[in-house]
């Protein structure tokens, strides 16, 4: 099993008519997930407008203690409950950079990765800076880091990574595709 922290990424599409009710259970199966070690957050995404599927991500310190929360009777119940209010589920299980930029045969080169993380973490960072930076001015350079890390950490890994792979999804992969289609030359003659 891993020693790494695990993503699981679940996609769920709304049942007709039952759009506040799968929201509510969603945000049932995140404080569910909290009563269990190694757990280290989660978040629901709620779809864009025009679509239908929501998306939920685990993340747990390992692959076990995943293994644990999944298997549980509590996680089992609440499955239980849900039935109904979605139609065709998907999970994803991730590791690391995985969890933001796909399996590694599909990720993009590790230059572009780069690119998307630092776009999003840019204009965050210097957005926490201007609001309180002078507030922190006054504290020693250990604990400015400790606390801006603290607090910009779970926003980079659940709001705005996640965002801008997927605003710059096409970028992202046109390279990917193109070294795809590229590869069947290569090997010939």
């Amino acid at each position: 099993m891993s020693a790494e922290p695990v993503t699981l990424m679940v996609a769920r599409r709304v049942a007709s008519g039952r759009y506040h009710d799968l929201l509510a259970w969603l945000h049932e199966g995140e404080r569910l997930a909290t009563d269990f070690p190694g757990y280290l957050g989660s978040g629901v995404l709620a779809p864009p407008p025009g679509d239908d599927e929501f998306q939920i991500i685990f993340r747990f310190t390992d692959a076990d203690t995943m293994a644990a929360w999944e298997h549980s009777a509590s996680r089992s119940a609440w499955l239980e409950r849900g039935s109904g209010l979605f139609a065709q589920p998907h999970e994803h299980r991730a590791v690391g950079l995985d969890a933001w930029f796909g399996a590694a045969h599909r990720q993009p080169p590790r230059w572009k990765q780069s690119v998307a993380i630092w776009l999003a973490f840019f204009p965050v960072s210097l957005a926490f800076n201007l609001l309180f930076g002078g507030w922190l001015n006054d504290l020693p350079l250990v604990v400015r880091v400790l606390l801006s890390t603290l607090a910009l950490t779970p926003l980079m890994t659940y709001l705005f990574i996640p965002l801008s792979t997927r605003l710059l999804a096409p970028w992202l992969l046109a390279s990917r595709q193109t070294t795809v289609r590229s590869r069947p030359a290569l090997h010939k003659g």
